[in-house]
């Protein structure tokens, strides 16, 4: 008999312990569940900014750290002397210089002067140079992308390579390696127009070309100063004006006008590149259109730019139960820079169902603000907030 109390006894306390637990675990969804509100005025929304594209020829926007590649109608066409470029990458490669050093010299003789002269007789840009004239590299390259001088592209094709043949032969190579699968080079200048490439990929090879600091340097000046020729202008639009430091522009009646146009700005407090690229400008000059169309095109998307600062602490809606509610807040700072030219700004809260009691610094859900890349920051509540007790249900 008292074995049979005792099994009773513990019967009866254990299902009073499976109770008791069941109890404790379903309590808190005794109360009915929280709600939220979001208010997100304090993140405007804002409408994406139309490019300006140019009206004819092709173009790119290359913004390398933004990872930004934007392009209209980028197809394969002559490109003149933005060929210069990849002779200057070819001959960097080959014969490495820094601000300040000279490199090799050459000195020229009566064939360098004639050759001078036929180009110049068909209207070829070109710098003149006399017999016994000695040019170093940093001379040649200066005057090569400065003002585009095609005999300096030839001298230094040969002083780097033995022969042009073999120096163009050296940048098809450097263009696979780089990845321009439509670039093909048939002359170190780009008078010939069989040297072609996208606007795209010039944009791609002048942003890896600006990272040396000597080539930005040099094409970031309106003239240069030459032993025989003299102080010669940059054929590059807007050089030293609105912030853009070059980079190379070219022209022939095949390719039209073109330009590779890099321009500073800054975001985020660093001060970066973007590059803008037109072939095949028409009209006027030539350069002067391509200049105009790759100008509009940066300024399209760099006078886009948009901030938006979230201080911690920002209202950014409401949660709690009936009249029982606390602002829901920022729980960190969140500050964003971008262009609305390339992406708008989509803000959206997604908060937790809270069943009991929530405490400032306790994470409900968050803020969620996507302009192209998704940025979050926590959200709490502004003050302690909780359901109503049952006895206060009861009433």
């Amino acid at each position: 008999m008292f074995g049979f109390f005792i099994r009773f006894v513990g019967m009866v306390l254990g299902a009073a312990l499976a109770l008791g637990t069941m109890v404790s675990m379903q309590l808190p969804l005794l109360h009915e569940a929280s709600t939220f509100t979001a208010s997100l005025g304090a993140v405007p929304a804002t409408s994406t900014s139309t490019i300006a594209w140019p009206r004819v020829g092709s173009a790119a926007l290359v913004i390398p750290s933004l990872g930004v590649q934007r392009t209209w109608h980028d197809t394969v066409v002559p490109i003149a002397s933005l060929t210069k470029l990849m002779t200057a990458y070819v001959v960097l490669q080959k014969l490495p210089l820094s601000i300040g050093e000279s490199g090799p010299c050459i000195t020229m003789t009566s064939a360098d002067v004639q050759y001078y002269d036929t180009i110049k007789a068909e209207g070829q840009s070109s710098a003149a140079v006399a017999d016994g004239e000695v040019l170093c590299e940093a001379t040649l390259l200066d005057g090569m992308l400065v003002h585009s001088a095609n005999n300096f592209a030839s001298i230094l094709a040969e002083m780097t390579s033995g022969s042009t043949s073999d120096f163009v032969t050296q940048m098809n190579l450097a263009a696979r390696a780089l990845g321009l699968t439509h670039t093909h080079y048939a002359d170190p200048a780009g008078y010939d127009a069989r040297s072609v490439s996208t606007a795209l990929e010039q944009g791609h090879l002048a942003s890896i070309l600006m990272q040396s600091s000597l080539v930005r340097a040099i094409v970031d000046q309106s003239s240069v100063t030459l032993p025989v020729a003299g102080t010669l202008g940059s054929f590059t639009p807007f050089v030293g004006v609105d912030n853009v430091v070059g980079v190379k522009s070219g022209r022939t009646d095949a390719a039209g006008g073109c330009d590779v146009m890099a321009m500073d700005f800054v975001l985020n407090g660093r001060t970066q590149l973007a590059y803008a690229v037109v072939l095949g400008a028409r009209g006027g000059d030539l350069l002067g259109p391509a200049g105009d169309e790759a100008l509009a095109l940066e300024q399209s998307v760099l006078t886009s730019q948009q901030l938006l600062d979230l201080p911690t602490g920002t209202v950014v809606g409401t949660l709690g139960w009936g009249t029982r509610r606390s602002n829901l807040v920022l729980a960190a700072p969140l500050t964003l820079e971008w262009f609305s030219a390339l992406h708008s700004a989509n803000a959206s809260l997604s908060v937790a169902t809270e069943h009991a009691a929530v405490a400032p610094g306790q994470v409900v859900g968050w803020l969620s603000v996507d302009e192209g890349t998704v940025h979050r920051v926590a959200v709490t509540v502004a003050r302690r907030v909780s359901p109503a007790s049952l006895l206060e249900r009861l009433r």
